[in-house]
């Protein structure tokens, strides 16, 4: 048989000699290849003949079906395409002529040398359509579902064929047997050589033996040791060729890789062979994968230096020893391919495991073993592969199979824990037996212990029910955008702890888990996750946790205290972190230190929410109630201190709660200015329960206070109640005007420290004995008493309900100001213009009073822009929708324009009015006679005048 020729640079002179050169009758004219000619192969009368055909248009001339074959000779084939659609055609110009019959046979043996011819020709047209496509402009996508689609049924009709065996038994003689043999083999050749054009144009056809690999073993009666041949060969010549590249696009190879490491311990040995042999094959081309991805930052690196081929002596040796030997391939794949190909390699090896054959099964089960113990850290998509994984198993899969899965959960867990955890955590509470068993697997080595756990405490940060914020952000597999992956890890953890393995890991993180799972009965119990019988799967795991930590009788005693049923009411569930906290010192449990130590970690990094902060001041607070006498070490008073100023108001008054039990000791306590103050501090929280804890926080310790420490804070202190005197809430107007008349009761030998501090409170004090509530009343009473008293002024019998009236104590106290301190009459005529535009009633009214009583004391005080601007303050007041305040404000209005007139005389005559009331004081009577007492005529002081000494 003539040898095939290969033609790189196509003309049809050249096509024409080629058949020249093979047939007597061809004769070729020196002007063939000027005029366009076209030689075609036919079949006429089963005579095989030449044409020249001068249609340029015709691309391809096929060899019609043959299902005759009468003496004359066949051409093996003859095809061609046009020189200017590829440079690289196979050119098949053979054509053998015989003067007898070529074959000659009937019934099965005619069958089968006929379905040898329609495969032949079926193929060439197959070929012809897939080569034609390969050099077009059509999608790339498009072309290569189109050619794959061309090259699977090439693939049936020439693997379908018999086998050479009974191919041999046609021929009678050894000239058609030969014959037979030699079209035999053409078939193959023509389908490799498809292949092979197909490959050298683009490395991702490589994808058409993995298919090839899939079409094989679908149908036992297909020629597998052929098929694994032309992949083998397909694929050296791949291994070739890609010496030199600086990019090689073989996406398949993870793939194919899965299905060779299959067929090398096929039963066949010849399959065998060539299944280890492309892998060898294989693995130089991923070997020059992964070294083109270590060189990519060479911004200089040559062409041809990415790819080494081994050794002469490794490629004989190598293919030998993949042959059976799952290890080998193991340790090769996963040293060779790049992560993502061996991620491909393990997710088609797990995919096997669900394969009705056993054998298959089991194969790929070894593998895939072998190969994560190995190489698990470079395998990605964990979570795609446990979510197989758990599907698979739901699916009912066998014993075997079953262990084997679980066993890749136990693999994957060494490397990636945080992945496997994750996903498992990620599924429907309660969790099914499937789950369980993948929990189990996933927690069943001492070595990733700590690591699940680290993990699963990750998890229990989460709050059950919190809604995702941005679902398009998220990772996770799970479709529910409600987080309930914690109540699954609280149900993991009741399967996990008590695991012999994990005892070691259990105590490591004992405080960080008994926290969490304090944190997740809180939020639980506001889910209302409970069921009629079942509690808490956090209960559940707090009770576990207890007994694997050899704390047995604190979950005795906690039960007995009935503290597990609090767990599940909201309003109680306080009361249950505490009784959890005070039994554990009870009984004086080991763990103390740590969980100290951690109680403060998360305290000074501060926790997530603020309800969790609730649970660690609740828990910290009753142990060190417990294990240290008051007061406590600085480090954790700190803590309480920066607790009082926390946004959350529960946060401010756990913490100023338990500075308050400390008043008994508060002479102790070394930096007591700064605990001090930063309750005072908390007297601008928005909260007014917080508020008026820090007003009884407050209180408690200045009662105790050294008066040292307690006069160098008196001031701050006093100014601090000050703004609080207007507060909107009535009780701590009243406790702010309370606790300001007690604070100058203790300072009262201090009184000359706190003069500008009193002065600068006493407006809102005699305003408020206006207040519509009697308790802001009665403070406001108390307290000017006590300033009366350290003022030595004599109005409390003013007080007295048989002699109260408003308008009296300002004139009096208005008296005794002129008397003592008259300097500070123009500071109160400011302060008191700013209520004149007050929103109550009753502070407009009273501040009418009082600035008009101010200014007849002090108008001599007064200049000419100050009083414009009361005038113009009183205009307003004028117009009040209040009757009462418009008369009061037009006698007030009456007096300032009395005071006007007063300023209008000349510069000597004001110095010298000045100096007289400086030295002759004249008290004044009532002007207003504003609910004057019915029984008191005229003032009760009378007037009377003074000589000021």
């Amino acid at each position: 048989m003539p040898p095939r020729m290969r033609i790189t640079a196509i003309s049809q002179s050249e096509i024409a000699g080629t058949f020249y050169r093979q047939t007597e009758n061809a004769k070729s004219t020196p002007d063939d290849s000027q005029q366009g000619l076209v030689i075609t192969a036919a079949i006429e009368n089963g005579m095989c003949s030449l044409y020249r055909d001068h249609d340029t248009g015709k691309k391809w001339e096929v060899p019609p079906m043959v299902t005759a074959i009468n003496p004359g000779g066949i051409p093996e084939v003859a095809v061609r395409r046009d020189c200017e659609l590829s440079l690289d055609v196979w050119v098949m110009g053979v054509i053998n002529m015989y003067k007898k019959p070529l074959i000659v046979c009937d019934g099965t043996r005619a069958q089968t040398a006929t379905s040898l011819w329609d495969a032949y020709s079926g193929l060439l047209s197959n070929q012809a359509m897939i080569l034609a496509m390969n050099s077009s402009f059509v999608d790339p996508s498009l072309q290569f579902e189109t050619q794959l689609k061309i090259t699977e049924s090439s693939f049936k009709m020439v693997f379908s064929i018999p086998s050479l065996d009974k191919v041999k038994e046609i021929g009678k003689s050894e000239d058609k047997q030969e014959d037979l043999e030699t079209l035999y083999r053409s078939i193959f050749n023509v389908y490799e050589d498809t292949l092979l054009i197909l490959v050298s144009k683009d490395f991702y056809k490589l994808q058409i033996l993995k298919e090839m690999a899939v079409w094989m073993n679908e149908d036992s009666s297909y020629l597998q040791e052929r098929a694994m041949v032309i992949i083998s060969r397909v694929l050296s010549f791949a291994s070739r060729k890609v010496k030199g590249y600086t990019s090689v696009d073989a996406p398949c190879l993870g793939i194919l890789a899965a299905e060779l490491s299959l067929l090398c311990s096929h039963t066949d040995p010849s399959i065998t062979q060539q299944a280890s042999l492309g892998m060898y094959h294989l693995l130089c081309i991923a070997k020059c994968q992964t070294d083109i991805a270590k060189n990519k930052t060479t911004k200089y690196a040559k062409p041809g230096s990415h790819c080494l081929q081994p050794s002469p002596s490794d490629t004989e040796f190598l293919p030998k020893i993949l042959q059976r030997d799952k290890t080998k391939i193991a340790q090769s794949v996963g040293k060779t391919l790049l992560p993502s190909l061996l991620t491909d390699f393990v997710w088609t090896l797990l995919m096997k495991l669900s394969v009705p054959d056993p054998v298959t099964a089991s194969e790929a089960a070894a593998i895939l073993k072998l190969t994560l113990e190995y190489h698990a850290p470079k395998v990605t998509m964990v979570s795609k592969i446990v979510d197989a994984i758990y599907k698979q198993l739901r699916a009912n899969a066998s014993h075997a199979m079953k262990q084997a899965m679980l066993r890749v959960i136990t693999l994957l867990t060494r490397t990636s824990p945080k992945k496997v955890i994750f996903q498992l955590m990620d599924y429907p509470v309660p969790a099914d037996n499937t789950l369980i068993l993948m929990w189990q697997a996933a927690g069943s080595e001492s070595s990733v212990a700590p690591h699940v756990l680290k993990t699963i405490l990750l998890i229990l940060k989460g709050k059950p029910g919190e809604m995702q914020e941005r679902i398009t952000e998220r990772k996770r597999f799970s479709l529910d955008i409600t987080n309930m992956m914690p109540v699954a890890a609280s149900q993991a953890l009741c399967t996990l702890l008590p695991v012999g393995c994990y005892k070691k890991a259990v105590a490591q993180f004992f405080p960080q888990l008994l926290m969490a799972l304090m944190l997740q009965l809180f939020y639980s119990s506001n889910l209302r996750l409970l069921t009629e019988d079942r509690p808490f799967y956090a209960c559940d795991a707090l009770r576990v946790l207890l007994n694997c930590s050899g704390l047995q009788q604190v979950n005795t005693a906690l039960q007995r205290k009935n503290c597990w049923n609090q767990f599940s009411q909201v309003l109680f569930h306080h009361h249950g972190v505490y009784l959890v906290a005070k039994t554990l010192s009870e009984y004086n449990f080991p763990q103390f230190p740590e969980t100290l130590h951690y109680l403060y970690k998360l305290s000074v990094e501060g926790p997530r929410r603020s309800e969790d902060s609730v649970i660690t001041i609740i828990f910290l607070t009753e142990l060190l109630n417990n294990f240290f006498k008051d007061p406590f070490p600085e480090e954790f008073l700190v803590l309480f201190r920066n607790w009082v100023n926390d946004s959350d108001p529960a946060v401010s008054k756990l913490s100023l709660q338990k500075i308050a039990s400390m008043a008994p000791v508060i002479n102790e306590i070394e930096n007591v200015s700064s605990l001090l103050l930063s309750i005072v501090d908390a007297f601008l929280s928005k909260d007014k329960t917080v508020v008026i804890r820090a007003f009884i926080t407050l209180r408690s310790l200045l009662v105790r206070l050294d008066k040292v420490t307690y006069s160098s804070l008196c001031a701050r202190i006093a100014s601090s109640y000050c703004p609080l005197m207007d507060h909107s809430n009535g009780g701590i107007r009243s406790m702010a005007i309370r606790h300001f008349g007690e604070l100058l009761r203790d300072m009262s030998h201090y009184t000359w420290m706190l003069n500008d501090v009193v002065f600068r409170g006493l407006v809102p004090l005699i305003l408020f004995l206006e207040d519509t509530e009697a308790r802001v009343v009665k403070a406001c009473k108390h307290t000017l008493g006590i300033c009366a008293s350290e003022l030595k002024w004599s109005t409390s019998y003013l007080f007295n309900e048989e002699y109260y009236s408003f308008e009296l104590v300002v004139l009096n106290i208005c008296n005794n100001l002129l008397i003592s301190h008259g300097n500070y009459i123009t500071d109160l005529i400011s302060d008191t213009l700013g209520y004149l535009r007050s929103s109550r009633t009753h502070l407009r009214r009273a501040s009418v009073i009082l600035i008009g009583y101010l200014a007849k004391l002090g108008g001599y005080l007064l200049h000419r822009d100050e009083l414009e601007v009361m005038l113009e303050a009183v205009d307003r007041v004028l117009r009040d929708d209040d009757p009462t305040i418009r008369e009061l404000a037009g006698i007030t209005h009456k007096l300032f324009k009395e005071i006007a007139y007063t300023l209008t005389s000349s510069n000597i005559k004001q110095s010298f009015r000045r100096f007289f009331n400086f030295i002759y004081i004249k008290k004044l009577e009532p002007l207003y006679n504003y609910n004057l007492p019915k029984h008191l005529t005229g003032s009760p002081m009378g007037i009377k005048e003074t000589k000021n000494d």
